[in-house]
C-alpha cells in the first residue's frame, strides 16, 4: 500500500485498490534458468564453452521480491559469473571427468549467494562443454596412443603365457618316449588336409641314426653270408 509491504495475500479472491495497492504474484514451484554459453579458461589455460541449467524453487516469496529486484535475471547472471569462476579453478581433465563435482560446487556457490533472496537452489546441470578443434585432435591421439599401449601391454602379456605354455609343452614331449614323432605326424596330418599346401619334412635325427644303424647291420649280415659262403 503505498509503496510499503503489507504482507502476503493467500489464495483466493482478494480486494485490491487501483493506484493505492499494487501486488505481485510469486510462482513457488521449482522454475529452471537457462544459463546461455559462456566462454572460460580452464586452470591449465584451455578456453572451453559451457553452458547450464539451474533448477532453483521461491522458499520465501517476500524475499524474494523485496531484497533483489528481479530474482530470475539476478540468478541468471549470477550463475554466469560463477561458473566461469569455478571452471577456472579445474584443469580440463578434471572438467571432463569430474562433471558432477563441479556442478555440486557451482549449486553450492550459488545456493548459498540467494539464501538472502528466499531462493533455494536444488540442482546445476552442465550441458555441453564444448572444446576448440585443435583440443579435440590432441585429446583424439592421446586416446589413440592409450589404445595402442594397451594392446602392446595385452601382446606382450600373452606372448609370455604362450612361450611358459609351449616350454611346458616341450618338457612334456622331451620326457616320454616317442611322444615328439607322435607331434609331428599329428601335425603333417593336419597341414596335409590343405591340398595347397606343400611340406618339407626334416627327418628326426634319432630317425636318422636308427636307419644308419639297420643299414650297417644288414652290411654286416651279407658280409657274413658271403665269407661262409666262400
Amino acid at each position: 500500500m503505498f509503496g510499503k509491504y503489507a504482507g502476503l495475500m493467500n489464495p483466493g479472491w482478494r480486494l485490491v485498490f487501483p493506484i493505492i495497492q499494487s501486488y505481485q504474484k510469486v510462482d513457488l514451484r521449482v522454475k529452471a534458468v537457462d544459463v546461455p554459453n559462456q566462454e572460460a579458461i580452464t586452470g591449465d589455460n584451455i578456453s572451453v564453452g559451457v553452458n547450464a541449467v539451474i533448477y532453483y524453487k521461491v522458499v520465501e516469496a517476500s524475499k524474494a521480491i523485496l531484497e533483489v529486484e528481479n530474482f530470475y535475471y539476478a540468478i541468471s547472471q549470477l550463475a554466469q559469473t560463477t561458473m566461469r569462476n569455478v571452471i577456472g579453478q579445474v584443469d580440463l581433465d578434471g572438467l571432463l571427468s569430474q562433471r558432477d563435482k563441479v556442478s555440486e560446487n557451482i549449486r553450492k556457490i550459488i545456493d548459498n549467494a540467494t539464501d538472502p533472496w528466499g531462493i533455494k537452489v536444488l540442482n546445476v546441470e552442465l550441458k555441453d562443454i564444448v572444446l576448440p578443434e585443435e583440443m579435440k585432435r590432441v585429446i583424439g591421439k592421446q586416446a589413440e596412443a592409450e589404445r595402442e599401449k594397451r594392446s602392446m601391454i595385452i601382446k606382450a602379456e600373452g606372448e609370455v603365457i604362450a612361450a611358459n605354455n609351449m616350454a611346458k609343452a616341450a618338457q612334456t614331449l622331451s620326457g616320454a618316449e616317442g611322444a615328439l614323432h607322435l607331434r609331428t605326424l599329428q601335425s603333417i596330418n593336419d597341414i596335409s588336409s590343405d591340398q595347397s599346401n606343400t611340406i618339407v619334412f626334416a627327418m628326426p635325427l634319432e630317425v636318422l641314426r636308427a636307419v644308419e644303424g639297420f643299414n650297417k647291420t644288414k652290411k654286416e649280415e651279407r658280409k657274413e653270408k658271403s665269407q661262409n659262403g666262400q
